[in-house]
């Protein structure tokens, strides 16, 4: 994922910033608990292809 393509492109939700997964090639919107996949190095900025996340656990909570 080019750093420049990754600097302009936001959450198509909430408009918010996103943090590209390399592990999973994926563009997570931290707001929203989406992530967006990376195919063939293209990503896929659709609500219906975006996985949800579980939510993270609060501090303190045993996992």
């Amino acid at each position: 994922m080019e750093p420049r393509l990754l600097e302009i492109l936001v959450c198509p939700l909430c408009k918010s910033s996103l943090r590209h997964d390399r592990e999973n090639q994926e563009l997570i919107c931290r707001a929203d608990r989406l992530a967006f996949p990376i195919r063939d190095g293209i990503p896929v900025m659709l609500e219906a292809e975006a996985r949800t996340l579980e939510p993270e656990p609060k501090s303190g909570q045993l996992v």
